[in-house]
């Protein structure tokens, strides 16, 4: 269940997300690039959203005991609510996936694209010719499986610490809600009065250390199958060059 959720979610947010920052990119050549990445993070989520929410609208209630089988399922919850009622809590889903995907593509981008134009400056002091220091540019040279974990690493560990008071958030109303008001401003508000601004940090550590491991071998993957599906493309543009 998790799988037919998940996989298709990762395919259509991240695959959404390089076709949403290519247009942008080119339509808004005066806005700074890290504006951009934000803007297709935003997009991409929200688009592989539109195939999650309902995946976990019904894993839920599968796993709740509601229903006996996914045809079942299916049949009641199209009768009782129609599409919506396969989108229900699709705004709060957003606001929990947003803030992280947001952070953690952004910051990626930006780890990228430094690490990029260092590693050229590097090459080009150690390029033996001027004419061989000319040919060398960040945006030529690609991320090594090394690189893309290190710098997949920075960007988990970044996004997951400055997201780490939304989930604080998110646990506590998922867990003891009745406790903490049932609402994300009366929770905001115990946590304050409670346990001050640490309150918010709390878990921040155990979040970090699960969340980057795991950002960094998606990274790995993600450049490779970019960087191979980049390889085809323009082996196939030579080929229809010289035919």
């Amino acid at each position: 269940g998790s799988l037919v959720g998940q996989v298709p979610y990762g395919v259509l947010t991240f695959g959404s997300y390089e076709i949403y920052k290519e247009a942008l990119l080119k339509r808004l050549p005066n806005v700074k690039p890290a504006f951009v990445y934000a803007l297709s993070a935003i997009l991409g989520d929200v688009t592989g959203s539109g195939w999650l929410c309902p995946s976990e609208v019904l894993k839920q209630k599968l796993q709740a005991g509601m229903y006996s089988n996914t045809g079942e399922a299916l049949r009641d919850i199209w009768s009782k609510g129609g599409i919506g009622g396969f989108y229900e809590g699709y705004i709060g889903g957003l606001a929990r996936d947003i803030p992280f995907r947001v952070a953690q593509l952004t910051s990626y981008e930006v780890t990228k694209n430094f690490y990029l134009r260092m590693k050229a400056r590097k090459m080009k002091a150690n390029a033996s010719s001027t004419k061989e220091r000319n040919a060398i540019s960040a945006d030529q040279l690609d991320l090594s499986a090394g690189d893309a974990a290190l710098c997949g690493a920075i960007a988990g560990s970044f996004s997951a610490a400055i997201t780490s008071p939304l989930d604080r958030i998110k646990t506590l109303l998922m867990t003891d809600s009745a406790a903490y008001g049932g609402s994300v401003a009366s929770c905001v508000g115990k946590i304050w009065r409670e346990e001050g601004i640490r309150g918010f940090g709390a878990g921040l550590v155990p979040r970090v250390v699960y969340i980057a491991p795991s950002v960094a071998i998606f990274f790995i993957a993600y450049e490779q199958v970019q960087q191979k599906l980049m390889l085809r493309h323009m082996q196939s543009t030579r080929t229809q060059a010289t035919e």
